[in-house]
């Protein structure tokens, strides 16, 4: 192969990037991912492929990964262009299976390939929408269906799940934005619909702070008087629990009566008409959709 000629040197190559001349040299030094060449008086000279390198890591940054998290996706797949828009459905189906198969039979390091390669592949909108969001609801079916263990779909899950949350605490915050709390109802087991929903909020600049589950009813009134968030979501997968959650929403809209309070989760579907008619103005919905056209009728 020809060696490129260096042709842009660092205040050029800054120009066309939009990184500073001091980040670009702290990327160098650090993780080496491109080596300059240098001409005679020293200075560098970044190669079109150097380019290239850098605008990828460059998107990557932008789109939520820390350079560190980037680097390691580029050194994983040596992936810089872009797939052909009529191939990409076939692609991502292609990967989920690949991504399906592997959890079930328990393969992790085969799994976490996997999903470094769709990481590199696509934006984290499209792999959270596209992958594993389809890949969480179809665990959930073949696990109603009787078709997996309950030991193939948590070890699935718990992989996701783990994800999911390096995500979601690599986001930047912004405190000056509107703080939400989400949390899962007392006695509910599984938050990873609600763990996606957070993610979605920090991507949309909430400054989110995710509770999880194994909170108690009065640990998280508390929470409300400590940390006075501006949102409270919370999640309700079984249906047995929504009755005591309906209730609680009502106790906590009646004494925090600037706090906008939104439900979400599989037990709502199950809302009697009467239920759904009164809590309207709580349900947040199950989509994505749904949570584009809730959350701006609230944020006023």
């Amino acid at each position: 192969m020809v060696e490129q000629e260096g042709k842009y040197n660092i205040k050029a190559a800054s120009k066309i990037l939009g990184i500073q001349p001091g980040t670009l040299r702290a990327w160098e030094r650090r993780y080496q991912m491109v080596a300059p060449i240098r001409n005679e008086s020293g200075h560098r000279l970044y190669t079109e492929e150097h380019i290239k390198t850098l605008k990828w890591l460059s998107k990557k940054v932008s789109q939520g990964f820390t350079i560190s998290q980037a680097v390691s996706l580029l050194e994983n797949n040596h992936i810089f262009s872009e797939l052909i828009p009529s191939t990409e459905g076939n692609q991502l189906t292609k990967l989920s299976n690949e991504l399906l198969g592997l959890l079930l039979n328990f393969n992790e390091g085969k799994a976490q390939e996997v999903i470094n390669s769709v990481f590199g592949l696509f934006t984290i909108e499209k792999v959270i929408n596209d992958i594993f969001e389809p890949l969480l609801f179809e665990l959930g079916n073949l696990r109603e269906l009787g078709k997996i263990s309950s030991a193939q779909e948590r070890f699935a899950l718990a992989i996701l799940e783990s994800r999911i949350r390096m995500i979601f605490y690599s986001l930047p915050q912004n405190n000056y934005l509107p703080k939400a709390m989400t949390v899962c109802s007392p006695g509910e087991r599984h938050e990873i619909g609600l763990l996606l929903f957070s993610l979605y909020l920090r991507r949309k600049g909430f400054e989110v702070i995710h509770l999880g589950t194994d909170i108690t009813e009065i640990d998280l009134k508390q929470a409300i008087k400590t940390l006075q968030p501006d949102f409270l979501f919370l999640s309700c997968t079984i249906q047995e629990n929504l009755t005591s959650v309906l209730s609680l929403i009502t106790q906590i809209a009646l004494n925090e009566q600037n706090l906008r309070i939104g439900i979400g989760g599989k037990a709502v579907n199950t809302m009697k008409p009467a239920e759904k008619d009164q809590f309207s103005g709580f349900i947040v919905g199950q989509t994505e959709h749904d949570w584009k056209k809730w959350l701006p009728k609230r944020s006023m």
